[in-house]
């Protein structure tokens, strides 16, 4: 009996201390007409949470969307929002921004981090749409990735979002962060694995719904399912989340460092 009962809390232990390799093989054992059926729930409850989930990013054209999706990068849309109206009003144009200098655009997007490189590129993005592209911004994903700056996450917000092409599903850290938590992704490594998170998507999503998605993802991540401490208690996708309530925060380093030894005196 004893031995029964060490055997049946070792199993319960066990589901407990479910290691990210183990949720993975969970998602992937799900069975693609279930993991569909589910996935239109949440596409369902995303339209009714979020029926006008747009870009937080500030634009009036193109070029002005993708300016600000380059300085986007490794900084908040807020912070970007507020760099981005001296920036338009300086540079209205591609070829204002291929003649840019780099010391004055340095020091207007400086706030927004990685400034240099981001310059280089915006320098770099004027160039080619002016050169290339008679000054407009291109709608192909094939154009807009010869484009400096533009990797497809870039050339997915352009699409989506100003062109309404429905070419890809846009992937950033919210949209990664959901797609496990949400089991919406069986391929990917990590929630970083843009390419197969991105690919997982565009299969159980329908094609209309991708730019929609993006967005609607991007805001419940922002409103509810935050990174570190998720409200599962106050999110009505709960019952279709494979993730929800099991979240535990990972220990801080200073709790999981050896407390230092006294010197002897």
């Amino acid at each position: 009996m004893m031995a029964a009962r060490r055997a049946s809390k070792s199993k319960v232990s066990r589901r407990e201390k479910q290691s990210p390799t183990q949720k993975k093989s969970s998602a992937r054992s799900e069975a693609p007409a279930a993991r569909t059926a589910r996935a239109e729930r949440i596409l369902a409850e995303l339209h009714r949470l979020y029926p006008d989930a747009d870009c937080a990013l500030r634009h009036d054209s193109a070029l002005h969307l993708l300016v600000a999706t380059i300085l986007s990068a490794q900084c908040t849309d807020d912070r970007v929002n507020k760099v981005t109206p001296a920036l338009f009003e300086r540079y209205r144009t591609a070829a204002d921004l291929a003649d840019a200098r780099p010391a004055e655009l340095e020091d207007l997007i400086r706030s927004t981090g990685f400034y240099r490189n981001k310059a280089r590129n915006l320098i770099g993005a004027g160039k080619v749409i002016r050169e290339k592209f008679d000054g407009k911004v291109p709608d192909t994903m094939e154009d807009l990735l010869e484009v400096p700056g533009v990797a497809r996450k870039t050339a997915n917000v352009i699409l989506g979002t100003w062109y309404k092409k429905n070419v890809g599903v846009v992937v950033d850290t919210h949209i990664g962060r959901l797609a496990h938590r949400l089991g919406l992704t069986w391929r990917s490594r990590d929630d970083k694995d843009a390419v197969r998170i991105e690919q997982d998507l565009m299969e159980v999503f329908p094609q209309s719904e991708w730019t929609f998605l993006g967005h609607a993802l991007i805001w419940h991540g922002r409103k509810v399912c935050s990174a570190r401490k998720p409200a599962c208690d106050q999110c009505s996708l709960s019952e279709l989340c494979p993730s929800a309530f099991k979240f535990k925060p990972a220990a801080s380093k200073k709790a999981a460092l050896p407390t230092a030894k006294r010197r002897s005196r």
